[in-house]
């Protein structure tokens, strides 16, 4: 039997409609095996950005504090 193939972008619609739909976060995060921290940071997203707030942010630091300034660097 193959296993299910799931998608972070799918999953994270599923638990957004199905909240939309007046389900409890406590029940669909556990149902989801996630924090209620992590349903709440998902439902945020959704609602400041729409379908993209759920893609992955990038990880790239805004700040890097040991990068050359920009008028020392030489191009």
């Amino acid at each position: 039997m193959p296993w299910k193939e799931c998608n972070r972008m799918n999953e994270r619609m599923k638990f957004v409609i199905r909240l939309e739909d007046g389900e409890r976060m406590t029940d669909l995060c556990r149902e989801f095996e996630i924090s209620r921290k992590t349903g709440y940071k998902i439902w945020n997203r959704y609602h400041a950005n729409g379908v993209d707030g759920l893609f992955d942010e990038s990880k790239r630091p805004y700040h890097n504090p040991r990068k050359t300034a920009e008028h020392i660097e030489f191009y």
